[in-house]
């Protein structure tokens, strides 16, 4: 049955508000067992089934888990089998035998959206990560072109969670919670293990994927900076509960397990979820709404004061991976070099750009490109932004970046990049070059000689 636009909110009324909350929610009143989780019957014999996100033993500020109450319990499928024909392009255990290691730069112009019939599932793929999801450890970044909603199916990831950036085209999304509408200029978290459809009212559509394992997104600690500042949790929005009844024979559950595709087929849709509650749930956050916070002296101040979402490691200040966003604002800065600087970074750094242009390329990165620049890589603006720079003096006066919005990705772990995004044909060869032509302005005024290249 095809969506309908007054299936999908578009308020942010329409939703829950919170970051890990313990949330609730009810499609038909009553619907949510009162006192326990999982009584003998449950209200309107609906079965129980918990979903869990994290072990049950770990600590309560950092467990998670949801309760949802459905027709038919999703364990009633047919066995998985191996999806074919085989979808070959998605990795979730990074190694020789996959993916190769290269410390150039490298930057992707945007990729074409295909001309055949493509849904999400069939344009999703991997272009580099480490670490693997068999060990609970690593990520993968992945880039996606679709034309077409998914049909009859829903798409489940076992491997782990993603935060989902949509670059061209806005994204219905059903999940078990309830619906999702998500447009460019939002990203989507969808938990390790549920279950989701997305399609596509505005036709084609493009964007960012970054999945990480044996971990989950979390606010960044705010630090000297106070109790308010980047992303507040009153703007991260949850759905409300809405289910399907229908039969459908035929629906397919297509897994990713271990980074491979598998279907099971079943007769009903997994949306079939009256109520829920708990704290591990898919959720949105508008990227306009971010609070930055900038330098009001000197200086640039380093990226990480734009983090959105953090996946942590066990080391205390290391992340497995950031999502940090670089959003319109203003630079007020004196006598400061106001581009970011140039960098060798321990961290690795995948960027994209959703709208508009980026502070340190005048230009050849595009809205729907990507960069990568791996550990202890060079980097920084490009010849045209530099000497711009320098020419406009100290004198410039505050200055305010508008319609604009870029976006990173930065990991701990060194990435391994997958072949077809190396051989791909959206590869800027040419990228290196727009460093070439930075020039020496040394001048030694004591006097000395100096010899300029």
């Amino acid at each position: 049955m095809a969506p309908k636009p007054s299936d999908f909110p578009s308020e942010d009324s329409d939703y829950q508000s919170g970051f890990g909350n313990h949330f609730s929610s009810e499609a038909i009143a009553g619907a949510l067992p009162k006192a326990q989780n999982s009584p003998l019957v449950c209200p309107l014999g609906l079965y129980a089934e918990q979903i869990s996100g994290t072990s049950f033993t770990a600590p309560r500020k950092l467990n998670h888990r949801s309760w949802l109450y459905r027709i038919k319990p999703s364990v009633t499928h047919e066995p998985f089998k191996p999806r074919f024909p085989k979808h070959g392009k998605l990795v979730s255990e990074f190694s020789q035998v996959n993916s190769s290691i290269n410390p150039t730069q490298i930057r992707w112009k945007p990729v074409d959206i295909p001309d055949e019939p493509t849904d999400f599932v069939d344009g999703l793929y991997s272009v580099c990560g480490a670490g693997s999801s068999f060990l609970r450890h690593g990520f993968a970044i992945h880039m996606y072109t679709a034309n077409k909603s998914m049909e009859n199916c829903a798409f489940c990831n076992a491997d782990g969670d993603f935060l989902i950036v949509p670059q061209e085209g806005r994204l219905w999304i059903t999940t078990e919670c309830g619906k999702l509408q998500v447009s460019p200029g939002e990203v989507v978290i969808l938990p390790q293990g549920f279950r989701f459809a997305i399609d596509l009212p505005d036709g084609p559509s493009r964007g960012y994927v970054a999945e990480v394992f044996g971990t989950h997104f979390q606010l960044p600690d705010l630090g000297p900076i106070g109790a308010n500042g980047l992303a507040s949790p009153r703007d991260f929005l949850v759905p409300t509960a809405s289910f399907e009844q229908e039969s459908r024979p035929g629906y397919t559950i297509i897994q990713k397990f271990g980074g491979e595709l598998f279907t099971a087929i079943q007769d009903f849709s997994p949306f079939n979820v009256v109520a829920w509650h708990g704290n591990y749930v898919p959720y949105k956050y508008d990227l306009s709404k971010f609070c930055p916070y900038n330098t009001v002296l000197v200086d640039h101040g380093d990226p990480s004061i734009n983090t959105v979402l953090t996946a942590p490691t066990d080391k205390p200040g290391v992340a497995l991976l950031d999502f940090v966003i670089f959003p319109p604002r203003w630079l007020v800065a004196e006598h400061t070099f106001r581009p970011p600087y140039y960098h060798r970074n321990c961290m690795s750094e995948f960027m994209g750009l959703i709208h508009g242009g980026y502070e340190a390329k005048a230009d050849g990165f595009l809205p729907g490109g990507a960069s990568l620049h791996s550990c202890m890589t060079p980097h920084g603006p490009d010849t045209k932004t530099y000497e711009a720079t320098i020419a406009r003096g100290n004198d410039v006066g505050p200055h305010k970046i508008k319609d604009t919005m870029a976006f990173m990705f930065e990991s701990c772990l060194m990435p391994r990049i997958c072949p077809w995004a190396l051989e791909s044909p959206s590869v800027d060869h040419d990228y290196y070059q727009c460093w070439i032509g930075l020039k020496s302005h040394f001048n030694d005024t004591n006097g000395n000689s100096v010899t300029k290249p």
